[in-house]
């Protein structure tokens, strides 16, 4: 696959976990951005055993995925651009794959931030979430898309917070960190609509809501940010 030819469609590169029943993580990434006419790419940074119901254990993957990203440097050229979901790196791993991202220069770049799977055993804290945005966020360009709970986490409030917080102190953390915007998901807000909010330094853009859907949902964020991805892509 040549990159640089003028037909060759937009690269897609998914950086997450691997969930072997595609509801979530690489597999569900790379249906969402193959679905937008993009050329996916995935390097796992979390290996699961997880199926439809639950996750019930989490991983570091096997193989060093700093030197599958750098094997796939050739294809990343051109517009192109990378999402990240579920990390299980250890810290010097994640600084080292942040510091290939840096030279490699995505074009787009979104990161979907984790804690834990929808059902099961979880993964990060608040702590692990802001260490993880020291290494990746200060390369600038990045647009984040926690859920609710994901920025109360992350801003250090309480998970009685979580619905009542106000949108700005959950997004201004991530800003002050280094992210371009963040893409606040309302999933974890009450309510029967649902309504995401876009927030950079200059303001709160409010997106068009949806009523809430009945039963649980699983790999929402997933297919959102990946969907996201695709589109800016074409």
């Amino acid at each position: 696959m040549d990159a640089n030819h003028p037909s060759a469609p937009p690269v897609a590169l998914c950086l997450g976990g691997m969930d072997p029943s595609a509801g979530a993580g690489l597999l569900r990434d790379a249906l969402a951005v193959a679905e937008l006419g993009c050329q996916p790419m995935a390097v796992s940074l979390a290996e699961t055993l997880q199926n439809g119901l639950a996750c019930s254990r989490i991983e570091a993957p096997s193989m060093d995925p700093v030197r599958r990203l750098e094997t796939l440097a050739p294809h990343l050229a051109g517009h192109w651009g990378v999402k990240i979901g579920l990390c299980a790196l250890e810290a010097e791993t994640f600084r080292r794959l942040c510091a290939t991202l840096r030279h490699l220069a995505p074009p787009i770049r979104i990161w979907d931030p984790i804690l834990a799977p929808s059902a099961g055993v979880g993964l990060h804290d608040g702590g692990d979430l802001r260490r993880l945005a020291g290494y990746l966020l200060p390369m600038g360009g990045w647009v984040v898309s926690p859920n609710r709970g994901e920025a109360a986490a992350f801003a250090g409030l309480t998970p009685e917070a979580i619905r009542d917080a106000a949108p700005q102190a959950l997004a201004t953390p991530w800003l002050e960190a280094g992210a371009a915007a963040v893409w606040l998901k309302g999933g974890h807000a009450a309510g029967e609509m649902v309504q995401d909010l876009w927030i950079t330094r200059d303001g709160i853009e409010t997106l068009e809501a949806a009523p809430r859907l009945p039963g649980q949902r699983r790999g929402t964020g997933c297919l959102l940010s990946a969907s996201w991805l695709g589109l800016r892509l074409q």
